[in-house]
């Protein structure tokens, strides 16, 4: 099969940017022919009026990915297209281009975009989805994209417009959504519900189990406001009998280190960005895996993994996170923001080692089952032949937008 991947890179490595490459490798190494077109948020400068007026016109479709895809779809005749973040230098003219030429378009929902100008429901500190159930305008007042309610009438005029074209219905043929409760938030926000198809990411490469008693617990990611870090801290002034081993970076390990330093907090140790093998290996000596994210997040890559190593994870209840972590089975959920039943289950699994190895186990055993790349990819091929099946080859007419490109 020839297969078309579509990715806009944002400026600070995510998951992702993980998921597609992994996928990429999957299924060159299954035999197909993987082409793949980038676009890369390093190509934005938005000095200036004129430059900024351009770049609120790409984000909501953009002649040049236009050209550019035309062109490719023209020279290597892919059988499927699948997007993975068309946000903002792609745009849905991507869709344009594919369906223009009869190619089947598959896309998968990795964050909220579709139906949050923020991408997460997140928003002073708080779950949030008055754009879902109400107008778009509510993130424009909030400045939800990025603090700036520029940027965010930006988004939101991108969403308005595409929603009134129909391109989320009628221009995508399949999507991928992470969770069962991504999928019910999408189809509520108006996705076609025999088009949402649940597909959890994977962990490529096996990194083998832990082989001996973990010593610590564990927080890895990306240390903002909105993975809940603030409570994790708030927690761990009430465990001093637990070492937590912090990996990662982002705008709040600055405060969160003066926190730390301030009160005392000597067995809670900040170990920056690391490594993907200095990751596993931080993941694989810890006793559980704490995940205290505060929006409901799409499928977080570092569950996945801390379940192939065979680690517990100890994971806020919003979501679509309790259907991944299984309380009582393959870790423990507590109450997202409140600390102090963090403490609490904290300490149950501390405490508690026999159970807590029992976990473990069963964590890597759900790994085996569901999240090897084996499994992903009968999946997702599964998927594009869904996509191949059901698209509705159109003529190759150009479409208004996309008759001046």
């Amino acid at each position: 099969m020839k297969i078309l991947l579509i990715h806009n890179f944002y400026r600070l490595p995510g998951g992702e940017d993980v998921v597609m490459n992994a996928e990429a490798d999957m299924l060159r190494r299954a035999g197909h022919d993987v082409k793949i077109y980038v676009r890369d948020n390093d190509e934005i400068d938005s000095s200036g009026l004129i430059r900024a007026a351009s770049l609120a016109m790409n984000t909501v479709w953009a002649r040049d990915t236009y050209r550019e895809m035309k062109s490719i779809i023209a020279a290597d005749k892919p059988d499927v297209a699948h997007f993975h973040n068309t946000f903002p230098q792609i745009s849905p003219a991507g869709y344009d281009a594919c369906r223009n030429a009869g190619v089947p378009v598959v896309q998968t929902l990795h964050n909220y975009r579709l139906l949050c100008p923020g991408a997460t429901f997140y928003r002073d500190n708080t779950f949030c989805d008055r754009c879902l159930d109400g107008s778009l305008l509510n993130s424009v007042v909030h400045g939800c994209y990025r603090g700036s309610r520029a940027a965010t009438a930006v988004t939101a005029a991108m969403l308005g417009i595409h929603r009134l074209r129909k391109t989320w219905s009628e221009r995508v043929d399949q999507y991928i959504a992470l969770t069962e409760y991504g999928r019910r938030m999408f189809i509520k926000g108006g996705l076609p519900a025999e088009k949402v198809t649940v597909k959890p990411n994977f962990v490529a490469n096996d990194p083998g189990p832990q082989k001996r008693r973990g010593t610590y617990a564990a927080f890895v990611g990306r240390l903002s406001p909105d993975k809940g870090l603030r409570t994790l801290l708030a927690a761990w002034k009430h465990l001093p009998e637990i070492p937590l081993v912090i990996a990662g970076d982002g705008p709040l390990r600055a405060e969160l280190e003066e926190e730390a330093a301030s009160t005392g907090l000597t067995h809670v140790v900040f170990k920056g960005h690391l490594s993907k093998a200095d990751t596993l290996d931080t993941m694989r000596g810890a006793r559980f895996l704490v995940f205290p994210s505060e929006w409901p997040e799409g499928f977080p890559m570092t569950i996945a993994e801390s379940f192939a190593c065979g680690v517990p994870v100890l994971s806020s209840d919003i979501g679509g996170l309790p259907e991944i972590v299984s309380s009582g089975k393959t870790g423990l959920l507590f109450r997202a923001g409140d600390s102090d039943h963090l403490v609490q289950t904290a300490m149950r699994a501390w405490n508690n080692f026999e159970a807590t190895g029992a976990l473990g186990r069963a964590a890597r055993a759900d790994y085996l089952a569901r999240y090897t790349a084996g499994r992903n990819y009968r999946q997702l091929m599964d998927i594009y032949e869904r996509a191949i099946r059901v698209h509705v080859d159109e003529p190759a007419t150009e479409k208004t937008m996309a008759a001046n490109a």
